[in-house]
């Protein structure tokens, strides 16, 4: 063994010594054995259809936790759950619950554990849960085409009209993308953080959410510079599709959960909303390549990258959801949302300075904020 992995593995094993001794001696058995355990229960999941209620609980706390009883509505009900017996710290298990739920209205449940501790979860509309058949599939999958891929196609047919009107509306149009990108970053992290706030306290809430972003930032920078210069053109554009991608598949993830506890009103005024929302960001892929001839494999290439996630969101939410998964994948868009923001005004700059022009021009100031505006405002219409 080398000298240096040497001196590596000695303090490792010091620590690991020190921490069994601890462990064996427990020194602070005197201060916790006449006090209750801290105990925590999170719904993860909640599940209606017609043998009753079905939820999936997942614990926390400094011991097992035992769930002796379920209410319903005020009343006692039978449940079964799987597996049985108390649950370790992050455990998770399903309660099944024979309830007679009615569709449309709220129900509210109650767990009581050995303690005696109480944790509460409310449905707020009761709708059969979504089974998975080839029918649901195709369905939600129209509905992630509808919402993803047609409006950012339909934006990027903006493409001729903006390379023909010279070299003021090329730099609008970056900085048009600049402000709707900077929209989304804000967007994505307040989605994010409400997922988290949802998941189980073990998990660290806001951690879920800022340390991916975090993380996939500083890899996608490195990746996009690992030659030595800034992104642009399709490279640009790509790196632009992948972060609004990330966003619609969280987007997604929110559509198909609403749809799956029966939160969303998703009808036609609801789907032209989305359409307006994201032609925007059809507009914002396109803005780089306006220096360029792309092929027009290229453009389905961005169109598929970035509106696609949309359907995989949708799917996932309406299957299989879970808030921390969700957090997770809203911390990851964040970051690539953040990079492109970065590489976007980058390439703005170097544009600029070519055409013997300042970035901060009246021209960047108004296509920012325009790009801003239109995504608030469109974002009003989209509400799940």
């Amino acid at each position: 063994m080398s000298r240096p992995i040497l001196l590596a593995v000695l303090p490792i094993l010091l620590i690991l010594v020190i921490a069994a001794a601890f462990l064996a001696s427990d020194p602070l058995r005197t201060y916790t054995g006449a006090v209750p355990p801290v105990e925590t229960l999170t719904v993860e999941r909640t599940v209606l259809d017609e043998h009753g209620i079905g939820v999936r609980v997942r614990a926390g706390g400094s011991e097992p936790v035992k769930i002796v009883q379920v209410q319903v509505d005020g009343a006692y009900w039978t449940f079964r759950q799987d597996p049985a017996g108390p649950l370790g710290r992050m455990g998770t298990a399903w309660l099944n619950i024979p309830y007679p739920w009615v569709a449309g209205e709220a129900h509210n449940l109650s767990f009581v554990t050995g303690t005696g501790a109480l944790f509460e979860h409310s449905i707020e509309v009761a709708t059969p849960t979504p089974d998975l058949s080839a029918n649901r599939l195709i369905f939600f999958a129209l509905i992630g085409l509808f919402v993803g891929v047609v409006p950012i196609a339909l934006g990027m047919m903006f493409y001729p009209a903006l390379r023909a009107s010279g070299p003021v509306a090329f730099e609008f149009a970056l900085a048009i993308t600049i402000g709707l990108l900077a929209f989304l970053l804000v967007d994505t992290l307040a989605e994010g953080l409400e997922f988290a706030d949802e998941a189980a306290p073990e998990f660290e809430g806001p951690a879920l959410v800022w340390i991916p972003a975090a993380l996939s930032f500083a890899a996608l920078m490195a990746i996009g510079r690992r030659k030595g210069r800034a992104l642009s053109g399709v490279g640009l554009a790509t790196a632009i599709a992948l972060g609004i991608g990330l966003h619609n598949l969280g987007e997604g993830l929110a559509i198909g959960a609403a749809f799956a506890t029966g939160a969303a009103a998703l009808g036609s005024f609801l789907v032209i909303g989305f359409t307006l929302h994201n032609i925007t960001e059809g507009i914002g892929i396109a803005a780089p390549m306006l220096a360029e001839k792309p092929r027009f494999q290229t453009f389905v290439w961005l169109v598929a990258l970035a509106g696609l996630p949309a359907v995989a969101g949708i799917w996932i939410g309406s299957f299989a959801f879970a808030a921390h998964w969700a957090a997770l994948a809203l911390g990851v868009g964040a970051g690539a949302i953040l990079q492109v923001i970065v590489e976007v005004g980058a390439y703005l700059a170097r544009a600029a300075r070519a055409d013997g022009r300042s970035w901060t021009s009246r021209t960047t100031f108004a296509g920012v904020t325009l790009g801003t505006v239109t995504m608030y405002a469109t974002a009003m219409l989209v509400q799940v």
